[in-house]
């Protein structure tokens, strides 16, 4: 089984059918922490995730989540175009309001001002939630993810609506720990760590990178919560942890921070980046090992 942030009919849903297998089933949770848990404790195989939104940020529940319980390891990433399918009740009459959450709201407000300039515009708790509640006969209209139509027999007004074109919500496959995916020269690392409290901590954690380097892809900052002024960082940064250059960074974030917690390496879903440059370090560990069985200087 395959869990993943429910409800039904979501863009989560339809990240996680593109990482499940033909046999596997998909299982929803209501909550982040909840989807993470059931893999912890080895009800589910792997718990499908939102990480973070082009338009909106990170995900705090999944940032937090990631720092509670058991460790858990990403072993894939998935990047989805934030595009929505309006939908509405077959032979339904005119449409005189719009449902969705809020988030999905904000991303399509021109369109709604363009094509239904009168309607109604009303929040709930999630795309899912407003596509049951026109087929409950609440609300005319839904903005949904595209994969809600495979659970409600609604009619497609629309569909690619997105007032942000290039609007992207990026997901990550957690597993527990075990071996990682093999290296494909375009992968990416993840970490959370809290830095020591001292002047330069957090310039220290960045100069292991720099100096090999490495390209920082994502930082971001949230409260430990165990007293004022005190945050951990998430880190994302190109590379894979077999490479040597990163094992030797990830070394030495190990040695500056306070708490460092592993988040996995994983191929990237999209390419870019800053290509691995391994030779230099390579060599370099070999001339190490030479100087140290008495080979060479």
């Amino acid at each position: 089984m395959l869990a993943y942030f429910g409800p039904r009919g979501t863009f989560t849903e339809q990240a996680a059918r593109g990482f499940a297998t033909p046999q596997q089933e998909l299982v929803p949770f209501d909550t982040v922490p909840a989807a993470l848990t059931a893999t912890r404790r080895g009800e589910t195989e792997a718990a499908c995730v939102p990480v973070e939104n082009s338009v909106e940020g990170a995900v705090p529940a999944t940032m937090d989540a990631l720092t509670e319980g058991e460790p858990l390891v990403a072993v894939a990433e998935a990047v989805l175009p934030v595009r929505f399918s309006v939908l509405r009740r077959p032979g339904g009459g005119p449409v005189r309001t719009v449902a969705s959450h809020p988030h999905a709201l904000a991303q399509v407000r021109h369109w709604l001002a363009e094509h239904l300039p009168d309607a109604e515009v009303v929040a709930t708790t999630s795309t899912s939630a407003a596509a049951r509640a026109v087929l409950n006969g609440d609300f005319d209209a839904a903005v949904s993810a595209p994969v809600a139509v495979r659970h409600y027999p609604l009619e497609v007004m629309a569909t690619d609506v997105a007032d942000v074109r290039d609007a992207k919500t990026r997901f990550l496959l957690f597993r527990r720990p075990g071996p990682l995916p093999e290296p494909t020269g375009h992968d990416r690392t993840s970490v959370v760590c809290t830095a020591a409290d001292r002047v330069g901590a957090l310039a220290d954690l960045l100069a292991e990178l720099a100096l090999r380097g490495i390209n920082l892809t994502r930082i971001e900052s949230r409260p430990t919560k165990d007293r004022l002024g005190e945050y951990r960082f998430y880190i994302d940064l190109d590379g894979h942890a077999a490479e040597p250059r990163v094992g030797d960074a990830l070394a030495g974030l190990h040695r500056h921070c306070q708490h460092i917690r592993f988040l996995g390496s994983y191929p990237k879903a999209e390419p870019g980046g800053v290509p691995a440059g391994n030779d230099a370090f390579v060599s370099a560990a070999g001339w190490v090992a030479d100087i140290r069985e008495g080979r060479g200087a």
